[in-house]
């Protein structure tokens, strides 16, 4: 059986829970939901298992918090011998407006937090990532009250379907591979 590490970065914590930052924790409690799966509490993480047409994902929200994001997906790459090509993870971005897709097969952490501590953990840029877009609309100097911010209620309304959406993009990415998921979502 095929296996996918499907990470959604965020921090854990009531506090953290419905903020921006955390629409990796969000996609994958969406997913989860969905498909009537839970998550258990287990070393560096909650952890779900999800199995789809014979592939097998875990979906991962690494307990260690955003900075060190790297450890998490280093140790459930190892415990299940996942190769980096077959992870994706899920992270904000402040460069593409609200609930804008961008599934990419490598490149910078981009300031990311998160995304720099699994670069320097896994040593390689080359893992693919799926951006999420939550836009720039913040003033010069407010950058982290803005990403550390909950969503506004215009954002809450839209995010179910973009949600949705997302949760096609791990479906696509298990079953029909990065480069189609690439073609079918990026943009959208």
């Amino acid at each position: 059986m095929k296996k996918f590490l499907i990470v959604g970065l965020g921090n854990i914590g009531q506090e953290y829970e419905n903020t921006r930052h955390n629409i990796g924790f969000k996609v994958l409690d969406y997913l989860a939901k969905d498909e009537s799966i839970t998550f258990q509490t287990q070393k560096l993480g909650d952890v779900a298992e999800y199995n789809i047409k014979g592939r097998k994902l875990f979906l991962l929200k690494p307990s260690t918090y955003m900075n060190l994001s790297g450890k998490a997906v280093k140790y459930w790459m190892e415990k299940e011998n996942i190769e980096k090509e077959n992870i994706l993870v899920i992270t904000d971005d402040l460069n593409l407006s609200f609930g804008t897709i961008r599934i990419k097969a490598k490149g910078s952490d981009g300031g990311h937090n998160g995304l720099k501590s699994i670069q320097a953990v896994l040593n390689t840029v080359e893992y693919p990532r799926f951006r999420f877009g939550i836009s720039d609309q913040f003033k010069k100097g407010q950058q982290v009250d803005y990403v550390l911010g909950e969503w506004t209620s215009e954002e809450n309304s839209m995010l179910i379907e973009r949600l949705e959406v997302a949760s096609k993009v791990i479906r696509s990415f298990a079953l029909a591979g990065l480069s189609n998921t690439m073609n079918e979502y990026n943009g959208k």
